[in-house]
């Protein structure tokens, strides 16, 4: 064999992490920091695939052969050109097959020290999966609650800047969590991605040091969270966030500006919530948005829809939410939450369990 091959526990000795898959296939999901050097196109995989299933193997072969060919040979014009001799390439496919094999073995006659994952992107998925059911339970969790626009989020950033540990969940999810939260030109990763996202952030936390997380419902937008974290969050103590309505609603006004500047946008997504409230419910917000009323129609929106679905969500959900320790929020600014993230900080440092 001419090529060598290498495991996932090995993935920190290679220069770069090469992953031959279509670039399709490397969106959906790759090993986190992979680069794509397909040894087909999308539509070349396709072109082959109905060969094989059509004509016959042996077509599919042969024409297949002839693009990863001149693809390969692409890259070792390109990408690969800069590289000297002690350059260390890992790649791999889907099984650590065909495609991550003829990679490798070309590579390796040029006199690169090229390996092939073992099992390829399918072990490394399976992996995933596995650690995402095992980890979460390793971890001490502070689950932040309060009810949309409490400031959860904002607070969660001053914490991290100011050097606590958090999970930023919304974040990798790419959506604010609520039938609201769809992000402005930003799609939602793949739940593939997502899960490898998590993941690696996982990995980077001190297992010694709380860990500060938002409290979510099991469904992130289109996202699913792993069922070993959502008991891990449900079984963990709590900080609740206290914050006026008023200044719920100021806050909400600013973080959604997108919607501010397109209200016909907002119109369109809160019919999500005619099964819950009705047509004339929706009808009256409707009315409230043409007119630019904007804060009156939040302001109904959290007391009939939102902060009834939080209680009963964390009630159900949290059973440690009633000795929960609570901070009161008075300004959402970024230095007054930068003060009760320090505060937090000075807390955690001298073991007590917070303001």
């Amino acid at each position: 064999m001419l090529f060598r091959t290498a495991n996932l526990s090995q993935l920190a000795e290679f220069d770069e992490i090469i992953d031959v898959r279509t670039p399709a296939e490397f969106a959906e999901d790759h090993i986190p920091g992979a680069i794509n050097c397909p040894v087909f196109s999308n539509e070349e995989r396709i072109t082959v695939g109905t060969l094989y299933k059509q004509e016959s193997p042996f077509e599919a072969r042969k024409v297949g052969a002839a693009m990863v060919a001149k693809n390969i040979a692409h890259h070792l014009e390109t990408r690969f050109a800069g590289h000297a001799k002690s350059w260390r390439p890992l790649i791999y496919c889907w099984r650590g097959g065909q495609r991550s094999g003829a990679m490798s073995i070309i590579l390796a006659q040029v006199g690169w020290a090229a390996h092939r994952l073992e099992g390829g992107y399918k072990t490394y998925r399976r992996h995933v999966l596995d650690q995402l059911e095992v980890l979460p339970q390793n971890f001490t969790w502070q689950v932040v609650c309060g009810p949309t626009g409490s400031g959860k989020s904002r607070l969660l950033q001053a914490m991290q800047e100011q050097g606590l540990q958090v999970l930023d969940l919304e974040g990798l999810a790419q959506h604010r969590g609520s039938v609201l939260g769809r992000l402005p030109g930003l799609p939602q990763p793949s739940q593939k991605w997502f899960d490898s996202a998590l993941l690696a952030a996982l990995l980077t936390l001190d297992q010694a040091r709380p860990v500060y997380v938002e409290a979510e419902s099991n469904k992130i937008g289109l996202i699913t969270l792993p069922p070993a974290l959502m008991k891990a969050m449900h079984d963990s103590d709590c900080l609740v966030i206290d914050t006026p309505t008023e200044l719920r609603v100021s806050g909400l006004l600013e973080d959604y500006q997108y919607y501010l500047d397109n209200p016909e946008l907002l119109i369109e997504h809160l019919q999500g919530l005619c099964r819950f409230h009705g047509e004339k419910q929706l009808t009256r917000w409707t009315e409230q948005i043409r007119a630019g009323d904007f804060a009156s129609m939040v302001e109904e929106l959290l007391l009939l829809h939102y902060d009834p679905s939080y209680l009963r969500a964390t009630s159900k959900n949290y059973p440690r939410l009633p000795t929960a320790k609570h901070v009161e929020i008075t300004s959402l600014s970024h230095d007054a939450l930068k003060g009760i993230a320090a505060s937090l900080q000075a807390s955690c440092k001298q073991g007590l369990p917070g303001p």
